[in-house]
């Protein structure tokens, strides 16, 4: 059958006349092959799913609830363009009263995104000319560096090891390339680390980038989801407004993964161009989603509820897998536990396997043990769980754990 002349039509950025030709499998495809076949290899077991990235619970009843009765209402029913004042003024209110960030201007430095996900998509075009870098880290969330790819730019990679805290070593930027950055992109608490920032590594963040004139974008997606203490935020730090811009989420903080809705705040030139761009791309989150969150970053006791769930489990992860000779330490916030992947395993039977990587220990341990979780190789082998497994209620919980802590007996595994 001859090609058709579409296939000569794809844009360079996403392959070009070779679009759709690799072999190459994406690691979350792996995964999910590898979770199918162990399934049709077990009939009626369990995978014990550890590699979910979202919440496992729905959004509280009450905030529901404020979705219909915003629903309900005709003048919601339209296009939200760039939003009206509602999520505005609550997302002003929350970043003062939760994470001590004072004198946001919700009419200026505040607007909301349809997830950070969007934000992160939409920023880009905002500040990214071909040939300017854009910093990331790895491992990390791609979406900002994608997106700067597809305007020409290019990504300069920053390793997060333990040796730093997972924080990234700004000083390790060689000149050439700090001098056509635009953009420093971070995330804290982090995926898939889980690691913590520090008010000293923000006042150092908001230091390079007025000396430098490098923009901040602070993922804090995970910023409320914290263990013990209050969120910490880039935007309390003294300058921060003048140096960048935070993006903050429902997904995550109020079990609203589905909703797509979350905030931009900050520098406001920065909010005004992301607005630009995104009145260009969308039109708006529905205003019912959006009132909806508002009583969420209203009401933030439904996210400490949330973090006390995640702590107990975690607390019990953390135990479970040191018992099983991972090196595994209870991060102080996010819902992810980064552990060093083991380099073999020798069975109760006396078979060892070696591993390569931590996609190896993945695969095995999926195929093997019906464990999921996610393999991270970017900078050192490491495993990804997550305390967002599904469980019914706090009984359940032990169960799974229980099971889990079972499935891994027998195993030794070499560091």
């Amino acid at each position: 059958m001859a090609e058709s002349f579409i296939q000569n039509l794809f844009a360079d950025r996403i392959g070009g006349n070779q679009y759709g030709k690799s072999t190459a499998i994406y690691k979350f495809e792996k995964i999910k092959r590898a979770k199918r076949a162990a399934l049709e290899a077990n009939p009626g077991a369990e995978i014990i799913d550890m590699g979910v990235g979202e919440p496992d619970e729905m959004a509280f009843p009450e905030v529901v609830a404020r979705l219909h009765e915003a629903a309900l209402k005709p003048a919601n029913r339209g296009y939200a363009d760039n939003g009206d004042a509602v999520l505005k003024q609550s997302a002003a209110r929350y970043l003062d009263r939760v994470c001590g960030v004072r004198g946001i201007d919700p009419e200026t430095e505040v607007m909301h995104s349809i997830g950070s996900k969007a934000a992160l998509s939409i920023l880009p075009a905002a500040l990214v000319n071909p040939g300017d870098y854009v910093l990331m880290t790895t491992p990390g969330y791609p979406v900002f560096g994608t997106h700067s790819k597809y305007f020409g730019g290019q990504v300069h990679n920053l390793r997060l090891i333990a040796g730093n805290g997972f924080l990234p070593d700004l000083d390790s930027i060689p000149r050439e390339i700090l001098l056509k950055s635009k953009a420093l992109v971070i995330n804290y608490p982090n995926n898939p680390t889980g690691a913590s920032a520090t008010p000293e590594f923000f006042k150092r963040v908001v230091e390079f980038g007025l000396k430098n004139r490098v923009v901040i974008i602070h993922d804090a997606a995970y910023a409320a989801l914290v263990f013990d203490g209050k969120p910490l935020s880039f935007l309390a730090t003294p300058g921060a407004k003048e140096a960048g811009v935070e993006l903050h989420s429902t997904s995550k903080t109020f079990n609203m993964t589905g909703w797509r809705c979350g905030f931009v705040a900050g520098n406001a030139l920065l909010v005004k161009a992301y607005g630009d761009v995104k009145d260009n791309t969308d039109s708006g989150q529905f205003l019912a989603i959006q009132h909806a969150a508002a009583y969420c970053f209203d009401h933030p006791e439904i996210t400490t509820k949330i973090a006390a769930k995640y702590s107990r489990r975690m607390d019990s992860l953390t135990s479970m897998l040191r018992g099983a000779g991972f090196d595994a330490r209870k991060p102080r916030g996010s819902f992810f536990l980064y552990v060093p992947a083991p380099k073999a395993a020798t069975l109760k039977a006396g078979a060892r396997i070696e591993f390569t990587n931590a996609e190896s220990v993945s695969q095995w341990l999926i195929t093997e043990k019906l464990i999921s979780t996610v393999p991270w190789d970017d900078a050192g082998a490491y495993l990804r769980f997550s305390v967002t497994f599904l469980a019914k209620d706090e009984a359940d919980e032990g169960r799974v754990l229980k099971e889990l802590a079972s499935r891994f007996s027998g195993v030794t595994f070499e560091f």
